[in-house]
């Protein structure tokens, strides 16, 4: 495989397991990574709150304007192998952005990158699936279907 290809596979997945991430609870993530021997690493960005700019556009094509702001909580972690994992969750849960940094600097790690896909972010998935399966159960359930009686005046 070339460089190229495997720089995007390895883009691809973090970006995947960041979607995933941003979706779990802390608790979840935490009880997932006390299951690993974790390497030794340090925040280079311990976790700090701010805020961002939320853009919409009417109608999905529309000009842009700002909405509002969103709180957001960041950090960055490095592991002794010199790997760097950044980590964002809306919200003020530092400690969530911290682990998520910690995530992502272990999926980029050859030596621990297919136990935590294994181990953490698989798993996370897989219950992000079911909850997402069981409310689209729980809106279908409520749908109604509207239809027009043609009557037979005129």
């Amino acid at each position: 495989m070339d460089q190229v290809t495997q720089h995007n596979s390895q883009q691809a997945q973090r970006k995947a397991a960041m979607a995933v991430l941003a979706h779990a609870e802390a608790g979840e993530i935490a009880a997932r990574l006390r299951n690993f021997t974790l390497p030794a690493h340090q925040d280079l960005r311990a976790p700090e709150n701010g805020l961002v700019m939320l853009r919409g556009r009417i109608g999905g094509d529309g000009a842009p304007f700002n909405l509002g702001e969103a709180t957001v909580s960041r950090a960055a972690v490095r592991l002794a192998s010199g790997e760097v994992g950044f980590g964002y969750t809306l919200g003020r849960d530092g400690e969530k952005a911290r682990l998520i940094a910690l995530c992502d600097a272990l999926v980029q790690s050859r030596d621990f990158g297919g136990l935590v896909e294994r181990g953490v972010i698989a798993p996370l998935r897989e219950q992000l699936m079911v909850k997402r399966k069981q409310a689209a159960e729980e809106t279908a359930a409520t749908k109604v279907d509207f239809y027009t009686m043609v009557r037979g005046e005129g």
